[in-house]
């Protein structure tokens, strides 16, 4: 349940609801050119991200992981005025976070204190963005980290079908790219040019920052306008968003001594901001469900079978499963979506799971990292950070037949890929489908 758990709550930060006693506070300012989302709190502590909007359009796929890099270099290679240890001692003081990290969408920059901690701060989390160090020593200490780190998954069968998927399904497409980087990549990448990479998108046009805090506006206007007093405008820059649609199924296999088979298969999905978007992000929770009952209850094919809205610029639905019986899966799942096409999902499980679905975003939206996640994720996908205020209404009015439609418009043909024993699966059941044969080889 790993994947799915963690899919849910990727999904989730794009779309967590703010209380309603708050729409009439938060508000956005331009300062220097820069938006600046505000939600104002009651509680005493500061939660500030600074997003360099782009990911993985802002680089060539011969410079994979130079962002997740940098991000990392601000502050684990020091500073003009700290070096390592003596800037995170400073925050261990005061059990302050300053950390960066890198996404396929966007990176993110994050401060998080106290409000009493917040003079002591500001100043290193401006450091750390305006006058990083890389040094070199140090950058050679992260860059082998991050190798061993990627070594590692590669060994992980999890971790190496997800990027086997997506090598396959976004072949061509800045979505292949791994925000993590390879091996290779990572190893040619030096200082010196992971700092020029930074400097060249750490500019007025990339940036947004959300700030959740009960600070005043005045001290967040005089802060921020210090801060990027000394960054430039940069080139005009436009986040990109790349619809995804499968034409034919495909199959693509490769052959790996594993306990078990690994599958996974990636179809369409609507993008952030188009009226399909939300009923499909019901459905995709409903037949999640309905998914693993039929797949580990009822025919005890695999322990954590998975399915889950994977949201971003390409956003697109994935399946995935461990199991000795690939075959068996591929007949029971496609007997599963027929079902679900043809009948649709029903009043009570609709109702039930919109419930679900609201529940858990007032639940986890109880934190200020939760809240200003929320609406960079709704800024830079959907160009709405209001829609984080706005998300309970809008699943409120969703339809069974609003869910039903999104279902069938955008689940059909599928990429499919395979790692295991090739001998134990049959590429033409996944390409051609198990239903044209008038039978079915597993029984519900």
């Amino acid at each position: 349940m790993k994947k799915y758990i963690f899919a849910l709550l990727v999904a989730s930060a794009a779309i967590y609801t703010q209380p309603a006693s708050a729409q009439d506070e938060a508000y956005e300012m331009t300062v220097s050119g820069v938006k600046v989302i505000v939600q104002p709190t009651k509680n005493e502590i500061v939660e500030i991200q600074t997003v360099i909007r782009g990911g993985v359009q802002n680089y060539p796929v011969t410079k994979i992981g130079i962002e997740s890099l940098a991000m990392t270099a601000l502050t684990e290679c020091g500073t003009d005025k700290h070096d390592k240890n003596s800037f995170k001692n400073a925050l261990d003081k005061v059990s302050a976070q300053v950390y960066g990290y890198a996404s396929k969408n966007y990176a993110v920059i994050r401060m998080n204190c106290l409000k009493g901690d917040f003079d002591a701060v500001w100043p290193l989390y401006v450091e750390a963005m305006t006058e990083p160090k890389f040094d070199a020593t140090e950058f050679d200490r992260i860059k082998k980290v991050a190798i061993s780190r990627l070594k590692s998954e590669q060994s992980q069968p999890d971790a190496a079908i997800d990027k086997f998927a997506d090598s396959i399904a976004f072949r061509g497409r800045d979505y292949a790219k791994d925000p993590s980087g390879s091996v290779p990549s990572l190893t040619k990448l030096g200082p010196q040019e992971t700092k020029a990479y930074y400097e060249s998108v750490f500019t007025k046009s990339h940036l947004l920052i959300v700030v959740v805090s009960n600070l005043d506006r005045a001290t967040i206007e005089s802060k921020v306008k210090g801060m990027l007093s000394g960054v430039k405008q940069g080139a005009p820059f436009t986040f990109k968003k790349d619809f995804f649609r499968v034409y034919k199924n495909s199959f693509n296999a490769e052959s790996r001594d594993l306990a078990t088979n690994y599958v996974e298969g990636v179809s369409s999905g609507p993008q952030p901001g188009t009226t399909d978007f939300d009923a499909f992000s019901v459905a995709m929770r409903i037949f999640a469900n309905r998914h693993f009952l039929d797949v580990r209850t009822n025919n005890g094919l695999s322990y954590a079978p998975q399915a889950w809205f994977s949201t971003g610029s390409t956003s697109v639905a994935r399946f995935s499963v461990s199991t000795t019986q690939p075959d068996k899966y591929i007949a029971v799942f496609d007997k599963l979506v027929d079902k679900i096409k043809t009948q649709g999902f029903d009043a009570d499980e609709v109702a039930n799971m919109k419930v679900t679905y609201l529940t858990g975003f007032y639940y986890k939206n109880e934190t200020n990292s939760a809240q200003a996640s929320s609406m960079v994720a709704n800024e830079v996908l959907f160009n709405n950070w209001k829609r984080s205020l706005t998300m309970v209404n809008d699943i409120k009015k969703l339809s069974v037949a609003d869910i039903n439609n999104a279902f069938r418009k955008y689940i059909g043909n599928m990429i499919w890929v395979y790692q295991g024993d090739t001998k134990k699966v049959t590429p033409t059941m996944f390409i051609n489908g198990t239903l044209k044969k008038g039978d079915n080889p597993v029984s519900h």
